[in-house]
């Protein structure tokens, strides 16, 4: 049994990495990945030095993940700066970590493939990391937003399960929007359409761009908007390199689908979305100033309107945000699983984490009482 590690994608077949992990969850793809590092995302510089994980018997793998070496959580969105400052105030060094995830990208998808003809693949898998992670002074690993890959329970891995609430939107085998709106109580349904009519009012106009029809100065624009919103968000110009839109993403084929809201003929603002078979993802908006709605209408009414079109069964538009509930985003559970080294803190982090899950379910039961559908309108969806 040997653990390799690979500082950089490039040195793993893309055909190999794109079959473990199927190619269609866009941000595993090997092509997206070297991107990241090409463009100078991923690297020791800013703390997301890679280090995918191989492991093999013989001329067999046994299991994989991306691998990033973290000297902060910044970018990871499963938060665990208590769980630094506690390992600070005990004389010990939280850093450096190791994650298994999509950078910069709070969106489930695969991140553990272990071989489905190998019935102990997980725990072989799980067992190996875990000691790579000791043997080099790894204080912990993380996989964060996983997908369903593993089998067994959590614990029979040694890992703690953690959970986040998110807000996706959901396709019922809606015909149109106006379809969708049917599920809302009147004046919520009144409330949504006066809300998207200020867009238009305002003269604003918007379209939507997939893949090469994403123009040059699209990315450009795009990037612009990206850094200045993060900017006044953060004080920071984001996680993502000028590079990362302009060269990168206009090699991702159909992945990239990009909204733009036009005035006068001239680029306003702009959202932009990755998709799979399956789902669309909402991950960045940025605007040249503030416009009535414009924000809900480019990020959320958009994304809806063309997974109607495309068939695609759900938006996710990244974390946070409880003003989606009242645009009919349900609360959706995801989970992450966490091992920690330090066997004096295993008995805390494993109670933490515990209680962390049954807080999070607690709070995505509260959140559902606030959406906006009629009584019994998933219900009736569910019977038919």
């Amino acid at each position: 049994m040997q653990l390799d590690i690979y500082r950089s994608i490039r040195d793993i077949s893309a055909l190999d990495w794109d079959h473990w992990f199927g190619g269609d969850y866009p941000f595993l793809r090997h092509d997206f990945l070297l991107g990241l590092e090409d463009t100078g995302c991923t690297n020791e510089a800013s703390g997301w030095a890679p280090h995918h994980l191989v492991l093999r018997d013989g001329p067999d793998v046994v299991g994989a993940a991306p691998g990033f070496l973290k000297d902060h959580s910044y970018g990871e969105y499963v938060f665990d700066w208590a769980w630094a400052d506690a390992w600070q105030r005990s004389g010990l060094s939280y850093y450096p970590k190791l994650i298994s995830a999509a950078p910069f990208t709070p969106a489930s998808g695969p991140k553990i493939w272990c071989n489905p003809v190998n019935p102990e693949a997980e725990a072989k898998f799980c067992r190996a990391v875990q000691g790579f992670c000791v043997e080099h002074g790894l204080s912990s690993w993380h996989i964060l937003f996983s997908g369903s890959e593993f089998q067994q329970p959590s614990s029979t891995l040694n890992l703690n399960d953690r959970a986040t609430c998110q807000f996706h939107w959901v396709n019922r085998n809606y015909q149109s929007f106006d379809d969708f709106l049917q599920l809302f109580s009147s004046r919520k349904r009144k409330n949504l359409r006066k809300e998207r009519s200020h867009v238009a009012a305002q003269g604003i106009t918007l379209t939507t761009r997939v893949g090469s029809e994403i123009l040059p100065e699209d990315w450009s624009f795009f990037h612009y908007c990206y850094q200045t919103t993060y900017a006044k968000r953060s004080g920071h110009g984001g996680y993502l390199s000028r590079e990362f839109f302009t060269e990168l993403c206009p090699k991702l084929g159909t992945a990239p689908v990009m909204v733009l809201a036009f005035l006068n003929e001239q680029p306003v603002a702009a959202a932009l979305f990755f998709q799979s078979s399956d789902t669309l993802y909402g991950r960045y908006w940025g605007c040249l100033r503030e416009y009535d709605g414009l924000h809900f209408e480019a990020c959320y009414y958009q994304g809806i309107e063309y997974c109607i079109k495309h068939g695609i069964q759900r938006l996710d538009p990244g974390a946070q945000g409880e003003h989606k509930i009242q645009r009919g985003f349900e609360p959706t559970l995801t989970q992450s699983h966490h091992w920690v080294a330090e066997a004096g803190f295993q008995p805390a982090i494993k109670d933490f984490c515990a209680r962390d899950v049954q807080q999070v379910k607690a709070y995505r039961e509260e959140a559902a009482k606030l959406l906006p559908f009629k009584e019994g309108a998933l219900a009736d969806l569910h019977s038919h």
